[in-house]
């Protein structure tokens, strides 16, 4: 008897998931982003897509690190190919850069609307459009209702929404699956070669549904994202990137 209300109990919490905004990946979307604890922090063990992740950034050292971070992200789910947006009204964004991250800037549509309310329309409709694979927006503030209206289209479009809320003037919840804090980490000199190496960031799931936050080092290497084991950690490491 206990086995049988062990089993309803978890086949419950898989019918849950789904309200939640945890859907299976469509077919050919599964997207291992090499972020280890990170991703196992996630219900299924999985980077959930066709949802609304919402990032905060207080500087402009935030900024940058969130926005490298989410190139290495979308290096990953554009590999098969796609188009993504990117909207804001005054982006920092440099595009010729996202190919150090492998992402080819002639695949990103870049939008700059000139208004809180035409980034809102712009982003609610980018959303809709299934033929992004996600949409990257910049903007201050995003009420809870606001964010409830973003997450039901996506869980329609199946599009993937990553939230940069830059210095908001309240940090209210949104609907979101996640909420996340990116901040650059010195890097490491590769090989005997002093100098610069490759972007280190300090990931920080803040929230997650139905699980505990946690924290993890992680590296690009040219080609991909992994958790840096803690000793690797090198305190005479020098510069910071973003």
């Amino acid at each position: 008897m206990p086995d049988n209300k062990q089993d309803i109990i978890q086949q419950l919490r898989r019918d849950i998931l789904p309200l939640q905004g945890y859907k299976p990946p469509s077919a050919g979307y599964e997207v291992d982003l090499g972020l280890g604890p990170i991703e196992q922090a996630f219900p299924n063990g999985a980077f959930p897509t066709g949802a609304i992740h919402d990032f905060l950034t207080l500087d402009q050292e935030q900024l940058a690190a969130t926005t490298a971070f989410l190139a290495a992200i979308l290096s990953r789910m554009m590999e098969r190919g796609g188009i993504a947006v990117w909207i804001g009204a005054d982006s920092s964004t440099f595009a010729p850069g996202l190919a150090y991250y492998n992402v080819d800037p002639d695949r990103i549509i870049f939008v700059a609307p000139t208004t809180s309310k035409t980034i809102l329309w712009t982003l609610e409709e980018s959303l809709r459009c299934d033929r992004f694979i996600a949409v990257l927006v910049e903007i201050t503030d995003l009420s809870f209702v606001e964010s409830r209206r973003l997450q039901l289209v996506v869980e329609q479009s199946r599009v993937t929404g990553f939230i940069i809320r830059h210095q908001p003037r309240r940090k209210n919840i949104v609907a979101s699956v996640a909420q996340w804090r990116i901040t650059a980490l010195p890097t490491q000199s590769q090989g005997e070669r002093p100098g610069r190496g490759f972007p280190r960031w300090h990931v920080e799931l803040l929230k997650v549904r139905n699980r505990q936050p946690v924290a993890c080092d992680v590296e690009w290497t040219g080609t991909h994202l992994y958790p840096i084991p803690p000793k690797q950690i090198d305190s005479r490491s020098e510069g910071k990137t973003g």
